[in-house]
């Protein structure tokens, strides 16, 4: 079991440091733009989700441009009418992640590293930026390398077929261990290589994707916690989003799988184009009735339980 765990966990830091260290990056890079942008480009719904997308796929954590919109709703620079569209961009842009995963650049990890750490010696901003994405790409390589082991080790088998609902399963693992290690990137990058791997089956990863999209809410509600009734919302909102789309999606996995089947051959790419649809799809459902979506909120954490 250690041998397991080890590795995994070791390469869960590599890769969560590796996300914060890219971020912290930009972030730098942007200085104090990241604010005014939000403010400038949130005035509609959809220039909202094109800003949410935009900063979430540069950034590469929805979580924190969640928690970042968050804290603006409550300091009322934001109205949460306004956060509404940066929260449906922010499940778009997530999928670049997974995106970039796919295309296996795990070989360049090394050498992305290096080159980092030697523009950062020589005081150049991107350096962090291509430290952090080469630790992402090792972290990922890291991770996966359990997939065997695991599989040997009945493990794998007793998550899919030790009960009568293993899709159920497979969306409870997703959730869970999201909403723990707070990274539906890393979540989705272990289920690409466990299917990539031949370890768990193609629905069994789908239902993993989903559930990884409503564990990633569990940040935002922490966050929230002690914030007033329109950033709670926000929150809300997120958990509502992404948990109704959960409930629209788990019934569609076996059409779902023929789509991504049809697309790409290539198992990691099936599981990143499973992720790019089903967040895509959420977001343009609700984008055109974000006004209605807004006032369910606003019903469900009325004003006065805080008041």
């Amino acid at each position: 079991m250690i041998a397991i765990l080890l590795p995994f966990c070791a390469g869960l830091i590599i890769f969560l440091v590796g996300m914060k260290v890219m971020r912290n990056g930009l972030e730098n890079l942007a200085e104090k733009h990241l604010q005014s942008i939000l403010l400038r480009f949130t005035k509609t719904p959809w220039r909202g989700m094109l800003c949410g997308t935009i900063l979430t796929a540069l950034l590469q954590s929805s979580t924190a441009v969640t928690v970042f919109t968050i804290g603006l709703v409550d300091t009322g620079l934001l109205t949460f009418t306004q956060s509404l569209g940066i929260i449906l961009g922010t499940n778009i842009g997530t999928t670049v992640t997974t995106q970039l995963l796919a295309l296996k650049l795990d070989d360049f990890a090394w050498p992305l590293m290096v080159i980092g750490l030697i523009l950062m010696i020589i005081k150049q901003r991107t350096g962090p930026i291509w430290l952090g994405l080469g630790m992402i790409f090792a972290g990922v390589k890291g991770m996966q390398s359990v997939a065997a082991p695991l599989e040997k080790a009945g493990y794998i088998d007793w998550l899919m077929s030790g009960t009568d609902y293993p899709i159920l399963m497979g969306f409870l693992t997703g959730m869970v261990i999201t909403a723990l290690i707070h990274s539906s990137s890393a979540m989705v990058a272990i289920a690409m290589g466990f299917y990539a791997s031949g370890v768990i089956s193609l629905p069994f990863a789908i239902a993993v994707v989903i559930g990884s999209n409503v564990g990633t809410c569990a940040t935002g509600l922490i966050a929230a916690l002690q914030t007033k009734p329109s950033a709670k919302r926000v929150a809300i909102a997120h958990l509502v989003l992404n948990a109704g789309g959960a409930l629209l999606f788990l019934p569609l996995i076996p059409l779902l799988l023929q789509v991504v089947s049809t697309f790409s051959s290539d198992p990691a790419t099936q599981v990143a184009h499973t992720q790019t649809i089903y967040n895509i799809v959420c977001s343009l459902l609700v984008l055109p009735v974000c006004a209605g979506f807004a006032k369910l909120v606003e019903w469900m954490v009325p004003e006065r339980i805080y008041e």
